[in-house]
Order: structure tokens, then C-alpha cells, then sequence
């Protein structure tokens, strides 16, 4: 067997050699993912920090969208790299390309080009982390458990947008939105730290030449065509409150962030720990169509209302959505690739939200300018309720068996 880092990825481990959920591999895997989680979710604030250097809605829009950008256009190298040479390598690459760029925006101090560049590092270095990380965690749950494994997995991302809105709050009123920055790279070289101790989660097939064609495979397997659509919906939505939320508090006079996204991540947390065994009892679409439901109803409150009671509806709301799509839909995804494949279809899947990142902040950035945050929020309500019944209908055909692997 060749060292990790080398050869072709045969798959992952044997499920079987998994003896328990909350395994070491899975522990270590889940606080790595939990502080990357925090350092990215640290820029819920960035709009806030792009306003003050005199950025319009419109204008932040596309300069977030800038990182998502280059989160899409890096996903192929990282889907191929990782069905050739495994998870680590990717993972300890785009960690510390992580702490680098979190201290390079401490170098930002006005809307010129650099903040463009800055920018597409990030989603460089986000794009191969988050899509590494994710992929570890799918390769050590056991199958039968997966809805449930990649649910508590997901906790150690959930948990970080709560914690983010309080301590931001914190930084913010003790310093400025620099101080934030310098937390963010803290965070990022903790995560980097433990990822140090994770083996590789594949086994690898000596020198055989890399799979041809990966990405291209699995991005044109057609039962994840619906998957794909729905996943774009649902990442396209999030845009409406991860971009805008905080200059929407901000200019309504609510004054902050935490109530809504203490709410959204108790909710989704309480959901995955608790009932995360619900979409393996009951089946996953079940469960899925009425979570994205709650999504939608969520941001009608946000339209309807902008006080603290209102962002705590809407919070609870959205996070019980976010609570069980996220997961139900890795799961779809997972299930339904091959195996050598997963490393691709996980980049295409964790990409998927970069591409919903690029297409709806620049588009409901300009919808708040034109014509203000409550059509924005119906805009996305109407966008989510539209793209689930297109779903609904798709995904029901029947779609041809896989013909089997070559060998």
C-alpha cells in the first residue's frame, strides 16, 4: 500500500473497521471542522466592515461573491486531488492557505483591487478545506448511520454561527472589525493544528494512475441532476441572511445579529443532536420538503417584522430548515455516487453554495437598493417554495440504474 498522499483512491476505510460513531478520527475531526467553522463564520460581520470603507449594498454583494468565485473554480482541482491522493493533503494545504489569508485581510483598507484578490485567495483556501473536512466526515460514518453522523458532524458547523454572532459582538464593541481578522487567523491555525493528527481516511491503490475524469462523472450523474438543482436553491436562499443580515440590523435599528443566529444554530443544533435519527426512521424527503418549507417561512417573518422577536422567529425557523437539509442532502449525495467518486461530487456539493453565494448576493444585493429588504426576503421565500416543487416533480421520475464500475 502506498503512503497516504500517493496513488489512487481505492475508497475509504472498510465501514466495518468503524466500531463507533464518536470514533477518535471523528472527535478530532469534528473540533477542526468547528474552528474553521469559526473563523469563517466571523464574517457575517464582513459586510459591516466593507460599509464602513464606504461599500453600497450592491457593491457588497459582489465583492463577496468574488470569494465564491474562486471557491467554484478551485472545486475540480480539489474533487480530483482527493479522489487521487486522499483527503490530508488537501486538508493540511488548504489549512494553512486558511491562516494566511485571514491575516492578509488585515492588509485591506479601501475597496480597490486588493480586496478583489484577497477575496479569491479565500475562496481558494475555504473551497479545498470545508470540501476536505466534509468529505473526512462522510468517509468514517457507518452507513447506516450516515443522515445521523453527517447531522452531529454538522453541529461543529452550526455551532460556530452562534457563538460568531456573540463574539463578534464582543470583539466589536472592545475594538474594531480588525480585531476580528486577527481572531479568525487564531482560529484557522487551531483547526491546521488538528488536522496534524488526522490519518488519511482512504486507502490508497499504489502507483495505478489516477481515475480520468472524475469531476466530469460525477457532475454528470444523472440522479444527482435534482440534487444538484435543489442544493443551488437552498445555497442561493442562505446568501439572503449570510451577505445582507447585518447591515439589515443594522439600518433597521435591531442592532444585532446574535438573536437571530443564536436562535437559527440552537435550533438546528438542538434538531441534529436530538432527532437526528428522524430522516433515517422516516425517510429523507419526508423530512427534507417541510425543512425547506421552514426556510421559506422564515424569511416571510423576516419580511413581515425587524424586531428582536422577529429575528428570534426567523432564526428558529431557518435553523430547523438548515437543521436537516444540509445533511439529508450530502446524504442524496453519498448515497447516490460511486465510490471513487466521492471526493469529486463532495467538492461539486460544497461548491454548489459558492455558486449560490456568486448568482444571489449580487442579485439580492440590487433587489435591496431597487426596491428594499422586505421584497428581498419574498424574493427568496418565492425563490425556495418555486425551486422545491421543481424538485419535487424531477427527482420523482425514475432515472435509469448506474451500470457497474469497470474493473
Amino acid at each position: 500500500m502506498a503512503p497516504a498522499g500517493r496513488g489512487t483512491v481505492r475508497g475509504p476505510y472498510p465501514r466495518s473497521a468503524v466500531t463507533s460513531l464518536l470514533s477518535p478520527r471523528f472527535v478530532i475531526a469534528w473540533w477542526a471542522n468547528l474552528l474553521q467553522s469559526m473563523a469563517f463564520f466571523m464574517f457575517v460581520y464582513f459586510s459591516v466592515f466593507l460599509q464602513d470603507l464606504g461599500a453600497r449594498e450592491g457593491e457588497i454583494g459582489v465583492i463577496i461573491a468574488a470569494m465564491a468565485v474562486a471557491g467554484i473554480a478551485v472545486r475540480p482541482v480539489v474533487g480530483r486531488a482527493m479522489d487521487a491522493g486522499g483527503r490530508r493533503p488537501v486538508m493540511l494545504a488548504g489549512g494553512v492557505a486558511h491562516v494566511v489569508v485571514m491575516l492578509l485581510y488585515l492588509t485591506v483598507s479601501s475597496l480597490g483591487p486588493w480586496v478583489f484578490v484577497v477575496r479569491i485567495l479565500h475562496g481558494f483556501a475555504e473551497g479545498a478545506l470545508f470540501t476536505a473536512l466534509f468529505t473526512y466526515g462522510a468517509d468514517i460514518i457507518p452507513p447506516e448511520r450516515r443522515t445521523q453522523g453527517l447531522a452531529l458532524y454538522g453541529v461543529s458547523g452550526m455551532l460556530p454561527l452562534a457563538l460568531s454572532g456573540v463574539i463578534g459582538d464582543l470583539v466589536l464593541g472592545a475594538a474594531d472589525t480588525r480585531a476580528m481578522f486577527v481572531l479568525a487567523a487564531a482560529l484557522a491555525a487551531a483547526s491546521f493544528a488538528l488536522t496534524l493528527l488526522l490519518p488519511e481516511s482512504a486507502t490508497l491503490m499504489g502507483d495505478a494512475p489516477p481515475p480520468a475524469g472524475t469531476f466530469r462523472a460525477a457532475l454528470a450523474q444523472r440522479d444527482l441532476f435534482p440534487i444538484w438543482w435543489v442544493t443551488l436553491v437552498f445555497a442561493m436562499s442562505l446568501t439572503a441572511y449570510f451577505s445582507f443580515l447585518s447591515v439589515f440590523v443594522e439600518e433597521t435599528g435591531t442592532g444585532s445579529v446574535a438573536p437571530f443566529f443564536g436562535a437559527y444554530a440552537g435550533m438546528a443544533i438542538g434538531l441534529r443532536v436530538f432527532a437526528g435519527w428522524l430522516p433515517d426512521r422516516v425517510g429523507a424527503k419526508p423530512v427534507l420538503y417541510p425543512a425547506l418549507g421552514m426556510v421559506g417561512a422564515g424569511f416571510v417573518v423576516l419580511a413581515a417584522g425587524s424586531g428582536v422577536g422577529a429575528l428570534v422567529a426567523a432564526g428558529l425557523l431557518c435553523g430547523a430548515g438548515h437543521g436537516y437539509a444540509f445533511p439529508i442532502l450530502y446524504t442524496f449525495v453519498v448515497a447516490r455516487s460511486r465510490e471513487r467518486h466521492l471526493g469529486s461530487a463532495s467538492a461539486i456539493f460544497s461548491g454548489t453554495f459558492d455558486l449560490g453565494s456568486l448568482v444571489g448576493s449580487p442579485i439580492l444585493g440590487m433587489l435591496i437598493e431597487t426596491n428594499g429588504y422586505p421584497t428581498m426576503f419574498l424574493a427568496a421565500a418565492a425563490w425556495v417554495a418555486t425551486g422545491v416543487l421543481v424538485f419535487a416533480w424531477w427527482d420523482h421520475r425514475p432515472v435509469p440504474a448506474l451500470a457497474p464500475e469497470p474493473t
